[in-house]
Parts: C-alpha cells; structure tokens; sequence
C-alpha cells in the first residue's frame, strides 16, 4: 500500500507539473518575436553560430516531442516550433540545439547518458519485477538464500535507471543554459521575450527533476522492502 501511495503522490506531482509545463508554453506561444524568426531558423542559426555543420534540424509530428538525436545528428523540432516564430519556439529550438553542441564539444554528462541508455533500454522494463520475483522467493524460502541475490540484482537494474534520471538533470539544465545564453549573447530576443522563454525552460527542466525524485524514492522503497525482508 505504501508504494502505491507513494507512486501515486509522484504521478499527482508528476500531473500538476506536465499540466503547469503546457500552459506556460500556450501562453508563451502567444508572445511573437519582433525579429520573425521561426524555431527552425533560431535553431539553424544557433548551429551556424557554433561552427556545427553536420546536424540538420527536421520537423517532427506532435506536441512536445523536440529532441536531438546524436545518432542520426538531426535537431527533431515539432511543427509548432518549426514552424512558429514566438518565445516558446525560440527557447525549445535553442535548448534542442543546446544538446547538439553538447555533443560536438563531448560534455562528459551528455557522453555518460548515452554510454547508459542501451542499459537502461534493457533494463528498466524488467527492473521492479525482478525485485517483486527475488522478495517473493526469499518470502517462500525457495532456492535457499538466492532470491535475496535476485532482488538485489533488480536493485541494481533499478539503480541504473535512477543514476539515468539524474544524469540527465545535468546534461537538460545546461543545454537550456547555453541556449538562454545564445539567446541573450546574440539579441535574438527582447528582455520580454527572453523571461517568456526562461520561465517556459524552467518548468520544462522541472519535469526531469521530478522524474529523478520519482527514481530515487522507488529505488529506495524496494531497497527498504529487499533488505527488510531479509531481516
């Protein structure tokens, strides 16, 4: 029951935050740059602006759905920031584009979440139900002392997930960083539109800090569940 709850505080949490995160940027879709310039044209720019050639910024269907693909190189906008010139778009296409510089300069916390993600792609999934599995054996006495091994292993599955999450904190913070400073640096944007486009990346990087919370405080409950058990 305590982790349900648990979980449940975090989704709630989790909500209210996603919720705050859209309706800041509908409000700040609406503050339209002076210089008319769309999300992919700042992103292009921004890319010029730091010697990086090789990275193509593309249109991505959805809402919320920009990233930057290291694999492939690619700036993925969705089309209300391709496509719209406003403080909304300009910060999302910058902060995107702050990952490619990331990339192209190897920031180490950037370089060590992309070393983990194949992990975690394996491991994140099977991670609780391993632990679930391990606590039920040790419950039955089954196979001697090997659930207890088996618990701590999904512990340490889950641990990989949880040190992702925080991880990522880092390498978000410091993209949104480096595009505010580019925003700023370059006069891309009025000081109107430069606190529309720092308060919609605050809340946006809130989003990240609440999924890490959200890590640590599982990971630590079925830790307390694993080693209380066996005692």
């Amino acid at each position: 029951m305590g982790y349900y709850i648990l979980i449940g505080v975090i989704a709630l949490i989790s909500g209210m935050v996603s919720s705050q995160l859209k309706r800041k940027f509908a409000h700040y879709s609406k503050v339209h740059l002076r210089n008319g310039m769309t999300g992919a044209q700042i992103a292009e720019k921004m890319l010029a602006d730091h010697g990086i050639q090789d990275v193509k910024v593309i249109s991505t269907r959805g809402q919320l759905t920009d990233h930057y693909n290291p694999v492939d190189k690619t700036v993925n906008l969705s089309e209300v920031v391709y496509n719209h010139a406003n403080a909304a778009a300009a910060a999302v296409a910058a902060h995107e584009v702050g990952h490619a510089v990331q990339h192209a300069t190897a920031y180490q916390y950037l370089t060590m979440r992309s070393k983990l993600v194949p992990i975690v792609q394996v491991t994140s999934s099977m991670s609780q139900w391993v632990v679930i599995g391990g606590i039920v054996l040790m419950a039955s006495n089954a196979l001697g002392g090997s659930g207890f091994y088996v618990a701590v292993a999904g512990l340490i599955m889950m641990g990989f997930a949880t040190l992702f999450s925080f991880i990522t904190l880092p390498v978000e913070y410091d993209a949104s960083n480096r595009a505010l400073a580019w925003l700023k640096a370059k006069n891309m944007v009025t000081p109107e539109e430069y606190k529309g486009s720092e308060d919609a990346l605050k809340w946006a990087a809130r989003t990240y800090l609440v999924a890490a919370i959200g890590a640590l405080a599982s990971l630590l409950y079925w830790a307390l569940q694993v080693f209380g058990s066996r005692d």
